[in-house]
């Protein structure tokens, strides 16, 4: 069982080794991410020109578990929404806090905006 999940976010920053990489590294091998959230760190990836290929073994050498997207979680992010539209979350923000609360496991974020909710989930913003 997972005992955080991870935003892309906190995904990229371990990938890149961005400050606060450190902090997910402690939490990968037990860590989730939502099939939104991956999504968004393949195209980020992709757009910095990295073939299919190469992410794929990337992710896969993480042995992360990936969470579908299921009817749930999607309504559990379509009523985040109100509550985080003042810190302006994305679809892909909103359908990690759904897992995180799905699995009732803190969400790992490098967005320090996530600091300010108070949507009764656990948020770590790692830098």
């Amino acid at each position: 069982m997972s005992s955080t999940v991870l935003d892309a976010s906190a995904l990229l920053a371990l990938l890149h080794r961005e400050r606060g990489f450190q902090v997910v590294a402690d939490h990968i091998k037990d860590a989730a991410v939502s099939a939104v959230n991956l999504s968004e760190v393949v195209a980020r990836l992709a757009d910095r020109g990295l073939l299919e290929q190469v992410i794929r073994e990337s992710l896969e050498d993480m042995s992360i578990e990936v969470i579908p997207f299921e009817t749930e979680q999607a309504y559990v992010a379509g009523m985040l929404r109100a509550e985080t539209r003042s810190v302006g979350l994305s679809l892909g923000d909103r359908a990690c806090l759904a897992l995180a609360r799905q699995l009732r496991v803190p969400a790992l974020t490098a967005d320090r905006r996530w600091a300010e909710l108070d949507v009764g989930i656990n948020v770590q913003v790692i830098r």
